[in-house]
């Protein structure tokens, strides 16, 4: 990497000391002031650190170019979805070159019902757009759906649109006959929705000031929202909510959730006047999910076992004791969820670190018959699950299969037989040959003998020994998995000669509950070495060179990041750190910001407890920082973000440039704000892209691999 000295020096954050107590210890932020995006100072810092980021990437701006044509040359920018059945509709996306969001369309089932065979260059016949993503975000520079939810009769769309990044919602609803918005009052919602059984009524959330979804309101369509009804209120911090509806249109739904505790409450969707029953009163320690399914509840918890179990109960069930036991727990395997149709289950399932799908048959009265089969996936690392299947009545099953080297693919089940059929896989543009990759599943050692699964993939003829550049990605929280996942944009880290791997860290949930549980709380430390193993492994074993490693995490992963460059900065030569969790002592300790109640039973709550004071502050990265070398880092975030305030990296880089002995020019410490956008970055698909190519950049050039190897 080659960058100018005379490059202008890091902007410096003023000093502004607030003093705090916590168990009796004073502690001193000085960068604390910098959380009020209202204050100007702030702005003109984001600003000044913008200005720096691009002055010492500047150079970059061929490469840029060229990753973002790499990405947009391979992906076929027309293109169109399965098409999904749901009552008497074809469902599918377009996506139109030039485009940046994707047209949402149907087409009438008529008089066939098979699946409509579509040509992605031409305009499908009978076609009738229900939202067009393009027309909705004109002049806006950020655009997301957060509902979108078409009434049983077919007649009118519900959709909410966050035009800042911020995840609050306005809700609309379209005459689906006029094409005109009809109800535009309710503002300001959170995620999910659900229509009453006749499309009178519309079911929504509504968040607190910590963006907590705590309430479920009652909309009569084409009425003003202040005659709303509230539905129910969840006082518990703890709980989130998300309301919606079972596959059999039966049931509206209310989910309510903390980290450790669950309940579900059910309301006849052909009754939106009466009152919600509760499926089983919530437990301490008793997670459960529902799927309602004509006369029966098939429910899947961990009343029994850790690694959950699938139980069945009457619809009308409203206590646990119903519970009859279908599939029991089994240790290291974990039951994550289960969709029912009329005449089949479909179990989802991960075993040693990889996803299954069991299929079991039902019989005439609703009841489990024999074992069922496995759906099989010939591949060493892989994903599958099931795709969008809103149909309660059918023999057939959208399963989703992919893995770090075969692009995501749409297969169709036959329930019965148990055949597959393959019917669209991503188009990967450009001579794209899976032939021409290897994946493999490698395994490290941590401190305490456990084995930690990895992901590993990488270009064919590229060989174990010691020299090539790598890249390891990691999350580890929440028992979020990150499973084999195809993408386009890594193949242009692979095609630079990158070995790109994804360390299965303990806290999250690849090998079971247990491989959540021994990575959360006080076991918390255990992610940050298990990735730090994970990257032993992949220069021990000869994948990578010892002075050729980039770390890459998000969000909980960027906590992650920022505790093994703590930990072992020596180890990586570069760090890409996207909105990143990186002053979690500060969130956590303060229950008046977002999140911070309902995270105390992932961390732990430092407020109660000194010993979780302890630990959390013996590992989180603000705190943390040492007077050495650390790798080049880039902190990436949104001005709008509200899981993880933008705060956290700009304090993080503020102190990390007081102590860092790097040379700034070969191993700057930047962060990058993105002034419109929120958690997830840009929205349109070419902003998206330009944003990937602007990372992608940055950690080729740190890692001296910026030509690609056919170059």
């Amino acid at each position: 990497m080659t960058v100018d000295s005379a490059r202008p020096t890091p902007p410096t954050a003023a000093r502004r000391d607030i003093v705090r107590t916590h168990h009796g210890e004073e502690v001193t932020d000085s960068y604390e002031w910098l959380r009020d995006k209202t204050d100007a100072d702030v702005i003109s810092h984001l600003e000044a650190e913008n200005a720096y980021t691009e002055a010492m990437t500047g150079h970059l701006e061929g490469l840029r170019t060229r990753i973002f044509e790499e990405i947009k040359g391979r992906t076929q920018e027309t293109d169109l979805s399965v098409p999904v059945r749901h009552r008497d509709w074809w469902h599918y996306t377009r996506t139109i070159e030039g485009e940046q969001y994707a047209v949402h369309a149907r087409i009438a089932v008529g008089d066939s019902p098979e699946r409509p065979v579509l040509d992605a260059g031409s305009v499908p016949e009978g076609e009738e757009v229900l939202l067009d993503g393009n027309k909705e975000a004109q002049g806006l520079e950020f655009f997301s759906l957060g509902v979108y939810d078409v009434s049983p009769a077919g007649d009118l769309l519900a959709y909410a649109v966050d035009t800042s990044g911020d995840e609050r919602f306005d809700l609309r609803v379209k005459d689906l006959g006029t094409g005109e918005v009809v109800d535009e009052a309710v503002t300001g919602i959170g995620y999910g929705s659900a229509w009453s059984a006749d499309g009178t009524y519309l079911f929504y959330t509504r968040v607190d000031d910590a963006w907590r979804p705590f309430q479920v309101w009652r909309h009569e369509v084409g009425t003003a929202a202040d005659a709303d009804v509230l539905i129910y209120q969840e006082d518990d911090e703890r709980f989130w909510m998300g309301v919606g509806t079972s596959r059999d249109d039966r049931q509206v739904m209310i989910g309510l959730g903390s980290k450790n505790t669950s309940e579900v409450r059910l309301l006849p969707a052909h009754d939106p006047l009466g009152e919600f029953r509760i499926v089983a009163p919530r437990e301490e320690g008793v997670e459960y999910d529902v799927e309602p399914a004509a006369e029966h509840l098939w429910v899947v918890h961990n009343k029994g076992h850790r690694d959950f179990e699938l139980a069945v109960a009457p619809i009308g069930s409203t206590s646990a004791d119903d519970w009859r036991t279908v599939v029991p727990g089994e240790e290291g395997v974990r039951i994550s969820g289960v969709d029912a149709f009329s005449g089949h289950l479909a179990l989802s399932l991960r075993r040693e670190g990889l996803t299954q799908l069991q299929i079991l048959p039902l019989s005439a009265d609703g009841r489990p018959v024999g074992q069922g089969y496995q759906v099989p996936v010939e591949e060493e690392v892989y994903s599958i699950e099931t795709a969008a299947n809103p149909t309660y009545d059918t023999d057939t099953l959208l399963v989703v299969i992919e893995s770090l080297v075969t692009p995501s693919s749409i297969y169709e089940l036959d329930l019965v037989s148990g055949e597959l059929e393959l019917l669209k896989r991503q188009p990967v543009l450009g001579g794209y040959d899976p032939a021409d990759y290897q994946q493999h599943r490698l395994w490290a050692t941590a401190q305490d003998g456990t084995r930690i699964p990895i992901s590993l993939v990488a270009r064919r003829g590229v060989s174990p020994d010691g020299t090539n550049p790598g890249l390891i990605y990691g999350y580890g929280s929440y028992e979020i998995s990150i499973d084999p996942y195809f993408s386009v944009s890594r193949l242009s880290y692979l095609d630079r000669g990158v070995v790109y791997a994804v360390a299965h860290v303990r806290g999250g949930g690849e090998m079971g509950r247990g491989w959540y549980e021994q990575g959360r709380l006080e076991h918390k430390r255990n992610t940050f070495t298990d990735f730090v193993a994970a990257a032993d492994e992949l220069v021990t074993s000869g994948w990578v060179a010892p002075d050729r490693l980039a770390a890459e995490g998000r969000s909980a992963g960027g906590l992650l990041m920022g505790a093994v460059v703590n930990l072992a900065p020596e180890k990586f030569r570069v760090v890409h750190a996207g909105v990143p969790f990186v002053d979690a002592l500060t969130t956590i300790l303060d229950p008046s910001l977002p999140l911070t109640v309902g995270e105390w039973e992932e961390w732990g709550n430092p407020v109660a407890s000194a010993e979780i004071y302890e630990i959390m502050r013996g590992y989180t990265p603000y705190e943390n920082i040492r007077e050495t070398a650390y790798p080049a880092i880039l902190a990436t975030t949104g001005l709008n973000d509200t899981r993880v305030f933008f705060v956290e990296p700009a304090k993080w880089v503020a102190r990390l440039r007081e102590t860092v002995t790097n040379d700034p020019a070969e191993r700057p410490i930047l962060l990058k704000t993105e002034m419109v956008a929120g958690h997830g970055g840009k929205t349109g698909r070419y902003d998206a892209w330009k944003e990937t190519a602007f990372e992608v950049a940055f950690m080729v050039d740190q890692l001296g691999a910026t030509e690609t190897l056919t170059s």
